[in-house]
């Protein structure tokens, strides 16, 4: 049982740490696989930068949990997803956006992950 913290940080860590490097390398190849195409100029300076520096926040936050074992750590990558899943259900309700089923599930499993190793740390 001692691993399942780790575990539960290191699984969003990883995975926010590639999609954020992805962004940074290859953003016309992640782009559609968020839903979109990649803009053009300063559009497309804002995708790469925000949504980098989104889940590159949201990875380092989780590393610096795992090697100081502060909690706190956990905190900003928990409200990233929570206020995505926020902004993708507002998104639906008030801008006629597609209901992100899938995408706002995993940022909830996310969030919920990261709630439990929050909880089991000291």
């Amino acid at each position: 049982m001692r691993y399942l913290n780790p575990i539960l940080i290191l699984l969003p860590t990883l995975l926010f740490l590639l999609i954020g490097l992805r962004w940074l390398i290859e953003p016309a190849a992640v782009a559609p696989e968020f839903g979109f195409d990649l803009g053009q100029g300063l559009g497309r300076s804002s995708q790469v930068a925000d949504i980098a520096s989104f889940f590159l926040t949201g990875s380092l936050c989780g590393i610096a949990a795992l090697i100081t074992q502060n909690r706190t750590w956990l905190v900003p990558t928990m409200m990233l997803c929570m206020f995505a899943a926020l902004g993708r259900t507002l998104a639906w309700l008030v801008h006629d956006a597609n209901f992100a089923t899938a995408q706002i599930a995993i940022e909830l499993i996310i969030t919920s992950m990261l709630l439990i190793a929050y909880r089991r740390m000291k």
